[in-house]
Order: structure tokens, then sequence, then C-alpha cells
């Protein structure tokens, strides 16, 4: 299977959750729901988001955090690998993917509001 043909593949079985969306991303490819990202795909592997409030559900099954090396120094994000059921079952995807995207969602940083005097000036025109 591609690297391209992992990713469909994976967004095929995303399609219970409905609006999903992969981009390339840093040699990877991140994937988007509503704008927001809520997993990624490294090296044909998936991870998803995770908060205090769903991490100890991949940990609890041992499932590892994404690394990566930078500057000679292993890293990690809050993204944990998927359980090996989500490929074999589109409910089981639909139900991880579900969580990570709440978790996205919890997460989310707001948008930064417009300076007063920028709207001032276009609402007064």
């Amino acid at each position: 299977m591609t690297r391209s043909d992992f990713t469909d593949f994976v967004v095929e079985q995303m399609a219970g959750l409905g609006g999903v969306e992969a981009r390339r991303m840093f040699g990877g490819r991140g994937v988007f729901r509503a704008g927001l990202m809520f997993a990624l795909i490294a090296d044909d592997m998936l991870y998803f988001k995770t908060d205090e409030a769903n991490v100890g559900r991949f940990e609890g099954r041992g499932l590892p955090p994404f690394t990566y090396l930078a500057k000679g120094e292993r890293k990690s994000l809050r993204y944990f690998q998927a359980p090996p059921e989500v490929f074999d079952e589109a409910q089981a995807m639909t139900e991880w993917a579900r969580d990570a995207f709440e978790c996205a969602l919890r997460n989310q940083k707001p948008k930064a509001a417009k300076p007063k005097s920028a709207a001032r000036k276009k609402a007064s025109r």
C-alpha cells in the first residue's frame, strides 16, 4: 500500500464522521475536519490527538505517542498511535476519530479578534 493509498484508506474508514480530509504537512499528512486537525499520518502510521480527557484511553492500551527527532533530541506531540481495530472496523475508526475530533474542539485556540480601530474604519465608510 503506498502512502497515498494508506491516507485514502484512513479517510475512507472515517467516512462515518463526515467532512474529513487529509492535507500534506511536514513530510506527513494532517487529518482535518471543520478546519481542525485531529489526527496525523506519518510513515504509514495513524495517530490521534489527545489531551488529559482522553490520553488514558491510549496509555491504558499501551499505544505509543507520536515522536520525532529534532536537533538530535527525541520530541513527542500529544498524538498517540491508533489501535489496530480501527483499520478493520469502520465503526471503531469513527468512534476513535470522533473522540480525537472532540479533543481538537476542546483544545482549539480562540481566533484573534480584529482590532477595533480597523473595524470602526470599515464601518464608517
